[in-house]
């Protein structure tokens, strides 16, 4: 069992130099910390990551310290218990950096791994999906760019290992077609550490499809749909709901995009579910849509919208509802991917929470300390097993 006995938390600095939170607790197994990303493509329906602010936050959790040691951990179930006294005074970021590293207490206190904690029964790993090359929010350039936020490789192999080397061979070799295709091109990388290019979607699509490799696509709809139309700017124009549809209709008929992320708004249930309807061979998966909120994947499901949702743990802050959520979904057939966010630290406990409820994919990146550091947790729980 464990006993919390004291909490504190600090700002730290993201890999894009914001602020987060890193939470440490003092328990009767010793001392354990963790800390919690922050997006910049945010849905309207996602948790706040903070109640009022960072450090209220942080000043809120001093004051509660006294309050945990009440409470006994001894199993994953029990993080309810915890949720019970913060609800309400806590963001997501600072309750899902505490729940982590409560985790990290009771995976020491039981000698187990912090996947085991999860079910000590998974056996599949999830397949690694990675931004190769950026747009949208993600890429601060002050010239042109392409409108979707993230285009991801998802290599189909053996092992993580095997797919961590083919992701950084696709993206060396994505920076040798860049250098050829796109005469802005300056080898310099974005949020996620994925290739600025001034090409516009299409273009970037035929470079990507010269590594034959499959591939996945993150549109981020919701961040430039305003006034009923998807505003492009590269090249500038305006697509009503309808020639959304034909352009996406298009794209996952001529490319070999396995993979579509928030192809419209993120209220538009309905041409979600055409669009997976006329593709159902291919995964319509839910972020901005869906949020990593039960009452959202419950509408994505009875609208039939996506075929896979994207769980980010901070973007609820609990991780019970996270396992209700992963629970619903696999319940329903809808694939899950676990995912990073544009500002990451180098908390690796993403592999484990992945693996632990047997996610299909983990999107997390391909290179950088941050991104590198779920992958190499996953590797290393796929080497201590085999």
């Amino acid at each position: 069992m464990v006993i919390v006995k004291e909490v504190s938390a600090k700002e730290i600095l993201d890999s894009r130099k914001d602020k987060t939170i890193l939470v440490s607790i003092v328990t009767n197994v010793g001392s354990f910390s963790a800390s919690a990303p922050t997006g910049k493509s945010t849905g309207k329906h996602e948790a706040v990551p903070y109640k009022k602010s960072l450090s209220e936050d942080i000043k809120t959790l001093q004051e509660f310290s006294s309050y945990f040691s009440k409470d006994i951990i001894e199993k994953f179930d029990d993080l309810r218990r915890i949720e019970d006294i913060v609800e309400g005074h806590l963001g997501a970021n600072t309750t899902f950096a505490l729940e982590s590293a409560i985790l990290k207490a009771l995976a020491k206190e039981q000698k187990k791994e912090i996947w085991q904690l999860i079910n000590s029964d998974a056996n599949k790993f999830p397949r690694l999906v990675g931004n190769c090359i950026g747009g949208g929010k993600h890429s601060d350039t002050e010239g042109k760019k392409p409108d979707f936020q993230e285009f991801l490789i998802i290599p189909d192999t053996k092992t993580v290992k095997e797919a961590f080397n083919v992701l950084i061979e696709s993206k060396k070799h994505a920076e040798y077609l860049l250098k050829k295709k796109d005469k802005n091109f300056k080898s310099k990388t974005n949020d996620e550490n994925a290739w600025i290019t001034s090409l516009n979607d299409k273009e970037v699509l035929d470079v990507l499809s010269e590594i034959k490799v499959p591939l996945g696509i993150d549109v981020a709809a919701s961040g430039f749909f305003k006034r009923k139309k998807y505003h492009y700017e590269n090249p500038l124009l305006k697509r009503t709901e309808e020639e959304q549809m034909g352009y996406l209709s298009n794209i996952l008929s001529n490319y070999h995009v396995i993979y579509l992320e928030d192809p419209f708004g993120e209220d538009d249930f309905k041409s979600f579910a055409e669009l997976r309807k006329k593709f159902p061979n291919q995964m319509i998966v839910g972020d901005d849509l869906t949020t990593t909120n039960q009452k959202r994947l419950e509408k994505a499901i009875k609208n039939k919208s996506i075929s896979a949702i994207i769980v980010k743990p901070n973007q609820i802050g609990s991780l019970s509802k996270v396992k209700q959520v992963c629970e619903l979904a696999k319940k329903n057939s809808i694939k899950i991917t676990f995912s990073h966010r544009s500002g990451e630290t180098e908390e690796n406990i993403l592999a484990d929470l992945a693996f632990g409820f047997q996610a299909e994919f983990l999107k997390c990146g391909i290179t950088g300390k941050e991104r590198e550091a779920k992958i190499k947790r996953l590797i290393e729980i796929q080497e201590s097993l085999s």
